[in-house]
């Protein structure tokens, strides 16, 4: 018989690896091989304006305004959040909720920021930043890939 996974103690492995700045964990029980890894990627330092996205058509002009002024007076301060797994992107914690945060917003280091299911687990992503929200690349309730841009947030002091 082979061992089963009980996904709560997977959670715990997740967590653990937090805790510890751990970026990569293996294990081997019986069979079972779980390989867990993370990719928290580092604030980048001079960025370019013209690596951010436009924003879409069917924003407001307060909007393309703000995203204009922050991308010029913080470009040296931009922060990318990427999907440290495979799983599907969701915006809010069901479809009937508001979205946890949208552009311009701003947030707080650990503030949730979307939920990325992954093998039937809800997995909150949160800031690890204090900042704005200059852009959203993922769409609500489609496929996120490992590493994958899902936010970029200006940092602030």
């Amino acid at each position: 018989m082979s061992p089963k996974i009980d996904y709560k103690e997977v959670n715990k492995l997740i967590e653990l690896m937090e805790k510890k700045n751990l970026d990569n964990f293996e294990l081997e029980i019986e069979g079972l091989k779980i390989k867990i890894s993370r990719n928290i990627a580092p604030a980048v330092e001079g960025e370019s304006s013209t690596s951010l996205p436009t924003s879409p058509k069917n924003e407001t002009e307060e909007s393309s305004e703000s995203l204009e002024t922050v991308t010029q007076e913080g470009k040296n301060n931009l922060h990318h959040i990427t999907s440290p797994m495979v799983g599907t992107f969701y915006r809010s914690s069901d479809p009937s909720s508001p979205p946890f945060v949208e552009i311009d917003d701003s947030v707080k280091k650990n503030q949730t920021l979307c939920i990325i299911e992954a093998m039937k687990l809800m997995n909150e992503i949160e800031s690890d930043v204090k900042g704005i929200i200059i852009e959203i690349y993922a769409e609500n309730g489609k496929p996120v890939e490992y590493g994958q841009k899902l936010f970029t947030i200006q940092t602030l002091p």
